[in-house]
């Protein structure tokens, strides 16, 4: 069954090429009116036109979908509440947003700039925040929003030469996290996607015979199945090559040791133990983690 998206607003960060490229054209070709944001920089950032994001207008408009091209840089707030009060006064609502505009500067950790490291996790973190505090309000008077964050393998499992983009790309989980828990009361569905794609992101990461086998395309039915009205709420999907995953940040099981002066040693002695994935959970919030070790002391006091 194709999922419709006739009638609804969305806001694609990034979307002058490569995955951001692929949501739009797809929620466009569906029905939803898009929002065609890119800064038009180069993999790091540098540089800036509008020519790329216009050019997927163009092949929206084209196809017989609506769309509009924005050149706003994530990073800077005035620039994106610009962006979603024109998308409000043409459209008059804010249904989706798709947080994907993102750079790279990669370098090992011991010969990387500060200033490397802050742009990037300026690009990526704090530039889906300023996206998701610029359409929150909408999306909580409309009581209707889904929210995807784009995270990365990165970031969940870390990647040489990618502290920067890991710590942005973990740091997203987290904002995912939260918002999923705040907005849930006015239908504001909040989800990350982990794609593995070949984009100009990707270049020289993978042999060409790799990246041939995971077109970008390959990752946009997670993207639509987040971004759907029957959507989720904060999962994290991985998606890349046709195949299909979800991550979970999970609790083990644990072992209770108590208190005392050598708890230390203890704890040494049953790391493995206390690392054991067997019987682990996916804890509901972050107080669930506490109530879980509380009530391990509590049952240990009886």
């Amino acid at each position: 069954m194709s999922l419709d998206f006739s009638g609804r607003v969305a806001i694609v960060t990034g979307a002058g090429g490569g995955l951001g490229r692929e949501h739009a054209l797809a929620l466009a070709k569906r029905g939803a009116k898009v929002v065609v944001n890119d800064l038009g920089g180069a993999r790091d950032g540098s540089g800036g036109s509008a020519t790329a994001a216009q050019v997927v207008v163009d092949e929206i408009i084209a196809a017989g979908g609506e769309a509009i091209t924005n050149s706003a840089s994530v990073t800077d707030f005035a620039a994106v509440q610009a962006m979603v009060q024109e998308t409000l006064e043409k459209w008059g609502r804010i249904d989706i947003l798709i947080n994907n505009a993102g750079i790279l500067r990669d370098k090992s950790f011991g010969k990387m700039e500060l200033d490397d490291f802050k742009l990037v996790i300026d690009v990526h973190l704090m530039g889906s925040v300023n996206c998701c505090k610029a359409v929150w309000p909408i999306m909580t008077a409309q009581n209707y929003g889904r929210i995807m964050m784009t995270t990365s393998s990165s970031g969940l499992y870390g990647n040489f030469g990618q502290s920067n983009y890991g710590a942005a790309k973990m740091a997203l989980v987290g904002l995912m996290q939260t918002l999923s828990i705040e907005g849930a009361k006015h239908d504001i569905r909040v989800n990350a996607l982990a794609p593995t794609a070949a984009t100009r992101m990707t270049n020289g990461l993978y042999p060409e015979a790799m990246l041939n086998a995971i077109q970008a395309s390959d990752v946009v039915p997670a993207m639509l199945v987040l971004a759907a009205q029957d959507a989720p709420n904060r999962t994290i999907l991985c998606a890349g090559g046709g195949s299909f995953e979800a991550a979970h940040i999970s609790l083990t099981k644990g072992v209770y040791l108590g208190r005392g002066d050598d708890i230390d040693e203890q704890l040494m002695a049953h790391l493995q133990d206390v690392k054991n994935s067997e019987g682990q959970i996916v804890p509901e919030n972050g107080m669930a983690q506490g109530h879980h070790e509380i009530m391990a002391a509590m049952n240990q006091a009886e």
